[in-house]
């Protein structure tokens, strides 16, 4: 397990950024980090993995191998994707021919825009980021730290990034981000923590949260990309359905898998398109 003990953060002579975090991050917990801007969220983002030292306090139990995704990853080089995620492989101990590979993956599925060749120096800050949520997940975290990764992707890989955090938390690994909007907040966090000390209760239920996502199908659907607009669809009312998340003209929805054919049936007939189906159990989309 993560503990933070009594951590406190400032810069030389400064105010204090932080002040007495306790904190314990469990196995499998995906935990949000919430807090006002500038109220320490990507310090203590920072501190968790290691970037940045404590000021006072200890932070213990941090596993060996950490996935980081700053709140800015804005690369300049003249490598292509495909070349920069290959060699922070190599860095992160695997052989080349294996650094490739899942390099390769990990970039086909979150649909890099201009693909492997793309030039870092060229992407924009959506595929930016999934170049930065690649690195991060070239060997597989036992803890994945997250800053607003959802600032800036497409409606196509918000999905994803949803089901890469629940893979992570299924295979035991911690989960941690920050995140403004409090539908994604609800939809994806079993716990969430104040920066200013004051850790939020629990409702009853909650605890009871990340089994029920992990039995959950996750469905995709979009507005269609020409023609009428869907009718609007009140999704939390279907039986079966556990979280909604809406962003832009796509809609994230857990679903009960006894329930996923009678939602399909339902965003069809209202003109909804499906852009992806993941099932229980299943290591990837379904399209």
């Amino acid at each position: 397990m993560l503990r933070l003990t009594e951590v406190s953060k400032r810069y030389g002579r400064g105010s204090w950024v932080l002040r007495d975090v306790d904190l314990d991050i469990p196995d499998g917990e995906v935990l949000a980090i919430t807090g006002a801007n500038g109220s320490g969220k990507s310090t203590l983002l920072r501190i968790l993995v290691g970037v940045a030292r404590p000021t006072r306090g200890t932070v213990s139990g941090r596993p060996e191998v950490i996935g980081f995704v700053p709140d800015r990853f804005s690369p300049h080089e003249r490598l292509s994707a495909m070349a920069y995620l290959t060699h922070m492989g190599r860095i992160r101990g695997l052989s080349t021919g294996t650094a490739a590979t899942r390099a390769g993956e990990l970039v086909d599925r979150l649909a890099l825009v201009g693909g492997r060749t793309a030039p870092l120096r060229t992407l924009s800050k959506g595929n930016a980021q999934k170049v930065a949520l690649a690195q991060a997940l070239l060997v597989a975290p036992r803890l994945l730290v997250l800053d607003e990764p959802w600032s800036g992707l497409d409606t196509s890989a918000h999905g994803v990034l949803s089901e890469i955090i629940r893979d992570v938390a299924d295979a035991g690994g911690a989960v941690v981000f920050t995140e403004h909007h409090e539908s994604i907040i609800a939809a994806q966090a079993s716990r969430t923590y104040a920066v200013d000390g004051a850790e939020k209760a629990a409702s009853p239920d909650q605890p009871d949260q990340p089994a029920r996502r992990r039995q959950a199908a996750t469905v995709v659907l979009t507005e269609p990309a020409a023609g009428n607009r869907p009718q609007h669809t009140d999704w939390s009312a279907l039986e079966g359905v556990d979280e909604v998340v809406e962003h832009d003209s796509a809609v994230t929805i857990l679903v009960a898998p006894g329930s996923c054919d009678a939602l399909l049936r339902t965003a069809l007939r209202r003109g909804w398109s499906v852009d992806s189906v993941r099932r229980a159990g299943e290591p990837s989309e379904v399209r």
